[in-house]
Order: structure tokens, then C-alpha cells, then sequence
């Protein structure tokens, strides 16, 4: 199966429907191989257009979602960078690829919480089978709590739902001129994608797309239905 063939095709798509514009984005996306962040058995879907079930009633977003954050979080060479939501560690790798390529003069680095045990393991793995693991830290934990001891932070990523009212902890977490891209909303499915940019005390918010993600589960998030 010509994985790379494959990839190179999904990035065509995505170009061709103006999701991918930023040559750093789609550089990452034909680099980062997603089929190694997903299960055996998945595969030879790693490179639809679609999210795929890495267990645990989690999903591996979309790569047309994976392409639009990174797009709105503007991710450059140096950032710090917090992501909610570690799942498959694939979205992590992308930013480090943006954050801290290779031969980088100046490598900046992911920090990624992820709250089930089991996928912390297999991002790890999977992170380190792909050369990414000394630029990308996987942390077992409540990521509504976000990380305080590698605070502040240049951008915050959270891949799953937010309730309507963001959770402090990550406003606070991030620099000032700093971007949080975080989708909120109910815990059912709908939801908004939103861009955060916070100004001093001041946050300005676009609201960017409808979007559906599993919810975001923790002390400022929703409660756990397991």
C-alpha cells in the first residue's frame, strides 16, 4: 500500500477545496505520517477525509480539521504550544513539525494532556516510532487544568468540547497576544470552533464553524458520563 502516495493526494485535496493555503501546513500534512497514529486494522482509511475511532470512545479528527487548526493557530518556528487533548498524538506531531522542524535554530515544543491512560501509551509510542518524541511531551492529566509549570504559552490547541464557557485555566495559561483555538458548546455534538486571541485582560473571539468533537471531560469542562 503506497502510503505516501496517498497522503500526497489528501493534501491535494485539501488545497484544492482552500482548506490548506500555508506552504509551513501543507509541508507538515506531506510530512507527518498518519497512518502510523491510527490502528492496524484503520490503516487503509488513514488518509480519508474523515475521523477514525482510536478506541476508547475517542476519534483521530479529520485531517481537514487538523489542517484548519493549525491554519488559525498560526503555529511558527518557536512557539510554545499546549494541546487539550493528546488522542493519537498525530495533531501533536503536526505542530511539532511547524513548531520545531528539523535542524531548527531556535525549536519550539508541545506540551500535549491527555486524560485516558491507554492512549497516552500508544501516543508515545507511536510519537517516538515517527522521531517526534523529543519534541512533543504527553502528560497524563485534566487538561481543563491545562499545564501551569510550562506556562505561559504562544498557542493553546483543544481538540475536544469545550463548554460555552471556556475554561479559565487556559486563558490565563496564554501569553499575552497569545491564541487559544478551542471548539465550545453543548456536550452532544454541536458545536462552534472558535479563535481566541487574548489582548492584556482583553480576549477578542471569532467564531469560525460549526464543527463536532467528543466532549471536553474535567474539573472545567463537562462531567464523565463512564
Amino acid at each position: 500500500m503506497n502510503f505516501e502516495e496517498k497522503r500526497k493526494n489528501l493534501v491535494e485535496s485539501l488545497k484544492s477545496r482552500e482548506i490548506l493555503t500555508k506552504p509551513n501546513v501543507i509541508k507538515a500534512m506531506l510530512v507527518v505520517p498518519r497512518h502510523k497514529f491510527v490502528p492496524k486494522e484503520a490503516q487503509s482509511s488513514a488518509y480519508m477525509d474523515s475521523p477514525l475511532s482510536i478506541g476508547l470512545g475517542q476519534t483521530i479528527s479529520a485531517p481537514h480539521m487538523n489542517a484548519m487548526m493549525c491554519e488559525y493557530l498560526e503555529l511558527k518556528e518557536g512557539d510554545k504550544v499546549l494541546e487539550i487533548g493528546t488522542g493519537s498524538g498525530y495533531h501533536a506531531a503536526l505542530c511539532a513539525e511547524l513548531v520545531a522542524p528539523e535542524n531548527s535554530k531556535t525549536p519550539g515544543h508541545i506540551y500535549t494532556i491527555e486524560r485516558h491512560e491507554g492512549l497516552v501509551e500508544n501516543a508515545k509510542r507511536s510519537l517516538k516510532e515517527t522521531g517526534y518524541d523529543q519534541r512533543v511531551t504527553v502528560i497524563h492529566g485534566d487538561g481543563t487544568l491545562g499545564f501551569p509549570k510550562e506556562a505561559p504559552y504562544d498557542k493553546i490547541l483543544v481538540t475536544a468540547a469545550s463548554p460555552t464557557k471556556i475554561p479559565l485555566p487556559l486563558r490565563d495559561q496564554l501569553i499575552d497576544g497569545g491564541i487559544l483555538c478551542i471548539p465550545a458548546g453543548s456536550k452532544s455534538y454541536s458545536q462552534t470552533l472558535y479563535i481566541i486571541k487574548k489582548h492584556g485582560t482583553h480576549f477578542d473571539t471569532t467564531k469560525i464553524t460549526g464543527v463536532r468533537f467528543v466532549p471536553l471531560i474535567g474539573k472545567y469542562g463537562f462531567e464523565s458520563s463512564e
